[in-house]
């Protein structure tokens, strides 16, 4: 029988009436497969996942489909959020087998879960068709699915961790030069990102390109980086009435989104449009920031102090059925009735126009011009045509919560947390707002409090007051971070003194001597059906290339060679791989901190929590800060602290300048 009633994730319990008999993945059902000799169905999704609705309404409900599964296979649903493991080693095969993958995942494995074919979405009559066919194979003729397993399983292996390719000894800028030349043959000038659709956000390929910019003085790309972040930020790819943004857009122009909202890509572009408002005091920027934050803490934040995770992309229409998009499309008559005489403005602003329809006659709201030229054009002030904007938004806002509200996804993720906390801390550091800070300190007490188990382990979830799944590197990684961010803006050495245990436990438990990396999962978990080595960033970065960025932090921090050293061998064995930069745009940050431009700051004074405020304020990439107000006895700082004075020291590569009591001068030595 259908088991998923016993589970707590949103997604499982949406399948928890299916006819299909769903298992969750344990041990246990892994055994009953193999002691019943049966085929197994691996069904891998999540809850804000529009098309897994569509195959579990057309085929997991469906009694027919339902019959076959039930009498051949052990069928198990897996929330790719809760076991991202289990979804990224089936997730190679699938790309192995098809080139491609996506959600949702289907697998069909032999009984000791090797997969032999899979794919992602299937029209029920196909699904069926292909479940009788592999079934057929596997009572005539099994040695071929054998056969095929192992091949497949030996591609898997390979593609584990980066192959042997010589490492390189060197960090050469034109290397960077040249991938971020490269890259730059695929950008959209007209409307930022790739000039491809759909349209991903890839926060952490615009945290570079900012970096670089910068750093190299580059103006046409920060043009660039300016225009895709202006581009999002009027789309309607971000939610202009109540902020937060979607998962991506199906077309160029970010107009109509893959309506999701995820917490881990709100997370990490507020720390994109911090870093982005520091370097250009862009008031868009700010309102983005400001905006996406007031989403999060009325959608996301529990009263636990903990972050959920997703809102989902459909919701119920007027005609109470499940629809992608209605909670937040608009028809003209609509929007006529609701702003009156303002309409014909609003129109202009938020293009009611063929621009802004999307289909159906609904309108997903998107602007193509900036407020000053539409004020213009009305004969208003830019701050006349702000206020309102700021009121039809409230207007539309309070219609809209008259909608039936998408799902919410409850659970909480430590990974996704702790983006979220470096996320607020990001805010902070840009908008010196003190409620920012507040609620990253909540939330770093609620990941101790929470995740971090006395054995000095961390958990991956949490839901219902209880945490629950062995953490991955993913959990460690983003924790670290976010605690040496925390340190950062409250100069508690107690948060550093944590990511160090993280770190220490990391080695002990994810590294692996012979790739040089880390592994994703425990070897105190289960093995699966290959080890996998996280190391192609994505629209989140690889969990090893920010290990590696924890690593070297932490490495000049705590004056330890053998962490620095680690993320150099990391960073070496992954530069000679890269071919196309937006895999590995993290790795290429990490990169820039080994060059000359790479410096580090240490302010040792009775007023440094005040003077580092004025470093974090501006964007400064290229530094590592420290501070203290007291005695520390932290490597870095040791033996510096003074009751006299503020003093400053500038360092690099373990050299430092004569230390100085002069702020303007340190300002001078560190800005580019």
């Amino acid at each position: 029988m259908n088991q998923l009633h016993l589970e707590t994730s949103p997604y499982l319990l949406q399948h928890a009436n299916n006819p299909v008999h769903w298992q969750s993945w344990q041990t246990t059902t892994l055994q009953t497969a193999i002691q019943q000799n049966k085929l197994i169905i691996v069904s891998v999704g999540y809850s804000a996942c529009h098309w897994c609705h569509v195959m579990e309404h057309e085929s997991f409900e469906n009694n027919d489909v339902a019959a076959v599964m039930n009498k051949y296979y052990v069928s198990i649903k897996v929330d790719r959020e809760e076991r991202p493991d289990i979804d990224a080693v089936y997730m190679k095969a699938v790309q192995l087998m098809t080139g491609h993958g996506g959600w949702p995942m289907n697998v069909i494995c032999l009984p000791d879960g090797q997969p032999v074919w899979g794919g992602t979405y299937f029209k029920t009559s196909d699904w069926i068709s292909y479940l009788n066919q592999i079934q057929d194979l596997f009572e005539q003729q099994p040695e071929q699915l054998i056969n095929y397993a192992a091949k497949l399983a030996a591609g898997l292996q390979a593609t584990a961790v980066v192959q042997n390719i010589e490492p390189i000894s060197s960090f050469d800028n034109q290397t960077l030069q040249n991938l971020v030349q490269k890259w730059q043959q695929s950008f959209d000038n007209d409307f930022g990102g790739m000039a491809r659709a759909p349209k991903f956000m890839m926060p952490t390929n615009y945290q570079f390109l900012l970096r670089f910019a910068y750093q190299n003085q580059n103006t046409s790309l920060l043009k660039f980086v300016n225009l895709t972040l202006t581009k999002m930020a009027h789309g309607g790819l971000f939610d202009t009435v109540a902020g937060g943004f979607s998962r991506y857009s199906v077309d160029l122009k970010w107009h109509v989104p893959h309506f999701e909202k995820m917490l881990y890509d709100n997370a990490q572009l507020v720390s994109l449009y911090a870093n982005a408002y520091k370097l250009t005091k862009n008031n868009l920027f700010k309102n983005i920031i400001i905006k996406t934050l007031h989403f999060v803490e009325n959608t996301f934040l529990s009263p636990e102090n903990g972050f959920y995770s997703a809102l989902d992309a459909d919701s119920l229409n007027e005609k109470n059925d499940l629809e992608e998009g209605a909670f937040y499309v608009w028809k003209k008559a609509e929007l006529q009735k609701i702003l009156a005489d303002d309409f014909e403005l609003f129109a202009q602003l938020f293009n009611i126009n063929d621009f802004g329809l999307w289909e159906h006659g609904n309108y997903v709201l998107i602007q193509n011009e900036s407020l000053q030229i539409i004020a213009s054009n009305n004969g208003l002030t830019e701050n006349e045509l702000l206020i309102k904007k700021h009121l039809w938004e409230q207007l539309l806002m309070s219609h809209r919560q008259q909608r039936a509200q998408p799902r919410l996804d409850d659970k909480c993720l430590c990974s996704w947390n702790a983006l979220m906390l470096t996320g607020y801390i990001d805010a902070y550091k840009a908008l010196e707002n003190p409620h920012y800070l507040k609620i990253a300190l909540d939330s770093a007490y609620f990941i101790t409090g929470n995740f971090l188990s006395e054995n000095g382990n961390l958990y991956h979830n949490y839901k219902n007051k209880k945490a629950s799944i062995n953490g991955y590197l993913e959990d460690y990684c983003f924790v670290i971070e976010a605690f040496i961010n925390l340190y950062q803006v409250t100069l508690n050495e107690h948060w550093l003194q944590i990511s160090k245990q993280l770190t220490d436990y990391c080695f002990d438990n994810f590294y692996d001597e012979t790739s040089q990396f880390f592994r994703f999962t425990s070897i105190k978990d289960p093995i699966l059906i290959s080890t996998h080595f996280e190391i192609e960033d994505n629209v989140i970065p690889a969990s090893n290339s920010v290990m590696a960025q924890n690593l070297m932090i932490l490495g000049i921090y705590f004056n330890n060679e053998n962490y620095e050293n680690t993320a150099q061998k990391m960073l070496h064995h992954v530069l000679p791989a890269i071919s196309y930069p937006s895999a590995f745009s993290n790795w290429l940050n990490v990169f820039m901190n080994f060059s000359p431009q790479n410096k580090e700051l240490a302010i040792c004074g009775v007023n440094a929590d005040k003077k580092i405020n004025i470093f974090n304020s501006m964007y400064l990439p290229n530094i590592i800060v420290a501070a203290t107000t007291k005695k520390s006895e932290l490597p870095f700082l040791k033996n510096r602290f003074t009751p006299d004075d503020d003093i400053y020291y500038v360092c690099q590569n373990k050299t430092c300048n004569l230390p100085t009591t002069d702020f303007n001068k340190t300002l001078n030595d560190l800005i580019l």
